[in-house]
């Protein structure tokens, strides 16, 4: 945003008066990413066999048949993207990557195995991760996914490409919230009053990570929280630690660099 601001003043100023609380929130979001990437990257102790580990958790058995499945649709979702002409390689999209495979496999198979009805996930992008929770409800037959996104405010085209992963077809189950998350999540979360699944893969700051995880929590009774990309700040660890009911999982994504984490919580904490 900074740099299509140096470039094109007169939408920045436009959009600032159009939208100024999530222009602002962009802004110091921005401003606080960028300073904290100036940091190393954050230590986690890295579990090796993370799916194994997981499915040992969720009491399902392993191999999994479900990773199978996810196996043979992810080329299938890729391919009439890439056919249209949308770059779904890493860093695509302002820099981010459209959910790597290992995460997004994580969370189809936690909804496979778990038949959550009620997910929220922060981050849309162009909808990868949201198009295979919506396809695992799909296939389970109930559930519904409630998304929060804060779409590029000046780059229009991008803006353009939220969500175009996700097919008609399997909307129906699907609420999309365009907003930051501290301006929707709150009231989301005070309406549902339980969460089984949540999925955190908006702006990676430590204090929007605290943020999210925070207003969730204590609706997430017997659900998980995924978070992607923890190893940028230590507020995974942090939280983690301050929550001894939390079973964490700290998993290496598909590329082989980043990691993300998994938190577990049984139904009487």
């Amino acid at each position: 945003m900074f740099e299509t601001a140096r470039t094109n003043p007169l939408l920045a100023a436009a959009t600032a008066v159009s939208r100024p609380v999530e222009t602002a929130t962009r802004l110091w979001d921005m401003h606080v990413f960028r300073r904290e990437l100036r940091r190393p990257p954050c230590r986690y102790e890295v579990d090796a066999d993370w799916e194994r580990r997981l499915h040992e958790r969720l009491c399902a058995p392993w191999p999994c048949a479900f990773c199978q499945e996810f196996r043979s649709l992810w080329p299938q979702v890729l391919a009439p993207l890439q056919a249209g002409g949308v770059d779904v390689g890493p860093e695509s999209f302002q820099g981010w990557n459209d959910g790597d495979p290992g995460l997004v496999r994580a969370i189809w198979c936690l909804v496979r195995h778990r038949r959550p009805e009620r997910i929220v996930e922060t981050g849309v992008a162009r909808g990868f991760t949201s198009r295979f929770i919506l396809e695992a409800l799909e296939r389970n037959g109930t559930g519904r996914l409630w998304s929060i996104d804060l779409a590029p405010l000046l780059e229009h085209d991008l803006a353009d490409e939220t969500a175009v992963a996700v097919p008609e077809r399997l909307r129906g189950r699907w609420t999309l919230l365009r907003g930051s998350s501290r301006r929707c999540l709150p009231s989301l979360v005070g309406g549902l009053e339980q969460i089984d699944l949540f999925v955190h893969d908006s702006m990676h700051t430590a204090r929007n990570v605290r943020f999210e995880l925070d207003q969730v929590w204590g609706g997430l009774r017997g659900g998980a929280a995924l978070v992607d990309d923890v190893e940028r700040n230590a507020a995974f660890g942090r939280f983690s630690r301050a929550h001894p009911e939390a079973d964490a999982l700290v998993c290496r994504a598909d590329d082989g660099r980043a990691l993300f984490g998994c938190l577990l919580r049984d139904g009487g904490t």
